[in-house]
């Protein structure tokens, strides 16, 4: 065979090598931008998982239907397969190059869980049961003063309200803990900031009565009104009488009335029998309730009642007081 036409054999392999590698080509950009997930959907990559075994998970789950350009991928696209493990929210529409990218960046999905303004330890409790991959507390009441180092009786009110972002199967302890550091920051933060001649002690008596008001206002252009209120009543020796405390010290009992005789019955916290602040905060406060306790508008009410709207209407005298109550809570 003469040289040209061993150069000419050559050259059209050559040139058949680049039309295969070509079609290789295609089919791997292919396998990799073809759309594999038809819903937004979570996926968790198990610690230890390595490429290879990642492959053998993702044809088990049906989002790829073959293996057969996996390993090549992983040769020629080593950048794709730096895995890690986690939780990892891959949207409609991803394709498997999408879904490597993001389990390569490590960067998991992130839960959320809320606890609204005033709520309780007992639904913050209820929250954290029904919140998903979060762990379970594991810990009772007491373990948990214990474990943050806090010299109180209830948790109660030393949390912060607001909403908590959190990596699956992260320890719930974990939230109390950042809940507890934030309300304490920001308590301090306050109380060094209060104003003067306060009847409070402490920065913990400045909580009980930022859960008290946080109960009592509907309407947050309220609370440093409410806040005075409650502040005239200490200063005078007059008990603070507020049903949101009757509720907590009637606890379980409670089923969305007062009657007569739980205002009569003497709790720790029933304020109408009590003098004072009760023993500890009834609810999780807000800062904006925080910030009213300790600065309280100048006013010289003594008496508040809902008006039904979420305002209050605010009284100096019981008679005034008395009148208000005909008008918005009977109707007459």
């Amino acid at each position: 065979m003469s040289f040209k036409k061993i150069a000419s054999a050559f050259s059209l392999l050559f040139i058949l090598g680049l039309v295969a590698l070509f079609f290789a080509k295609q089919q791997i950009d292919d396998y990799l931008t073809f759309p594999r997930i038809d819903k937004t959907q979570l996926i968790t990559v198990s610690e230890g998982s390595h490429y290879t075994g990642l492959g053998d998970e993702f044809l088990a789950q049906s989002i790829v239907a073959d293996l057969r350009w996996w390993k090549i991928i992983g040769k020629l696209r080593p950048e794709l397969t730096q895995i890690r493990s986690g939780t990892y929210q891959i949207k409609e529409g991803a394709s498997l190059e999408d879904i490597l990218l993001i389990i390569n960046t490590g960067k998991e999905f992130q839960f959320k869980v809320t606890f609204i303004e005033g709520s309780t330890f007992k639904e913050w409790l209820a929250i954290i049961e029904e919140a998903e991959y979060l762990q379970p507390l594991q810990k009772s009441e007491k373990e948990l003063l214990d474990e943050l180092g806090i010299p109180h009786a209830k948790l109660e009110g030393l949390l912060f309200p607001e909403t908590y972002h959190y990596r699956a199967n992260m320890s719930a302890y974990k939230i109390i803990k950042k809940a507890y550091q934030h309300q304490l920051t920001v308590l301090n933060k306050l109380w060094d900031e209060r104003e003067a001649g306060l009847p409070y002690k402490t920065p913990y008596e400045a909580l009980i009565m930022a859960s008290i008001i946080e109960k009592e206002s509907g309407l947050s252009d309220d609370r440093d009104k409410i806040s005075s209120v409650f502040v005239n009543r200490l200063r005078i020796g007059m008990r603070l009488q507020t049903d949101p405390t009757v509720i907590y010290g009637m606890g379980e009992r409670y089923d969305g009335r007062i009657r007569s005789k739980d205002l009569r019955e003497k709790t720790a916290y029933n304020t109408y029998r009590i003098d004072g602040l009760p023993p500890t905060p009834i609810a999780m406060p807000s800062e904006a309730a925080l910030y009213a306790t300790l600065h309280p508008a100048k006013t010289k009410f003594l008496y508040f009642v809902s008006k039904g709207d979420g305002t209050s209407y605010f009284s100096k005298n019981l008679k005034e007081h008395n009148r208000a109550v005909q008008k918005y809570i009977l109707g007459k």
